[in-house]
């Protein structure tokens, strides 16, 4: 039995759907507050503010996939292994969590200096974890080409809150297919 979301876990769970749904600036303290049951006030118990709210949110994100990023690279027995990994852990994100990369994508804007500071260098060091390990897999790929297709398939990937039209288990198999295609080196034509 998974254990249950913390309130505070609730409240930012709730606000991402929201900010997904209606834009960070198109909701307010009790938008959020009536979709976990509580006035919107009660969340200055749990939050200083909704910019607060929004800088732990996509702090989070970025911890949690650098973290589980580095996790499964460190623990794959061969490069190949460990991209697979990689592109599993990503897929499965952005299946389990669409709201949240909607945010992500639409919100960096907002934070605060010093949380957009935070979590462009955590998504850096993410986006690092990728190219070290395209690099060691796909022969021929340097660093600006495993760094373009580390973006390209965070596109495809990350594009799932806009292409989810098959069950979440098929949609992880043909997006983890097609991202691993991509990654092969294309063949150069004149």
């Amino acid at each position: 039995m998974a254990d249950k979301p913390s309130r505070r876990d609730q409240i930012l769970n709730a606000a991402a759907e929201l900010f997904a749904r209606h834009g960070f600036h198109g909701v307010g303290i009790d938008d959020i507050g009536a979709a976990v049951g509580i006035s919107g006030p009660a969340l200055y118990r749990h939050f200083r503010s909704k910019d607060a709210m929004l800088g732990e949110m996509l702090t989070s994100i970025s911890e949690r996939l650098l973290d589980g990023g580095q996790k499964r690279v460190d623990a794959a027995s061969s490069a190949e292994e460990a991209l697979s990994e990689l592109v599993g852990w990503h897929v499965d994100f952005a299946l389990d969590d669409p709201a949240l990369i909607t945010v992500q994508a639409r919100n960096l804007a907002n934070l605060t200096d010093p949380d957009r500071r935070r979590v462009r260098a955590l998504q850096r060091r993410y986006v690092e974890v990728w190219v070290e390990t395209i690099r060691r897999t796909v022969d021929g790929f340097d660093e600006p080409t495993a760094r373009a297709a580390a973006h390209a398939v965070f596109g495809l990937i990350n594009s799932t809150p806009h292409s989810a039209h098959l069950d979440r288990d098929q949609m992880a198999a043909l997006l983890s297919r097609m991202a691993l295609a991509s990654l092969r080196p294309a063949v150069v034509t004149s």
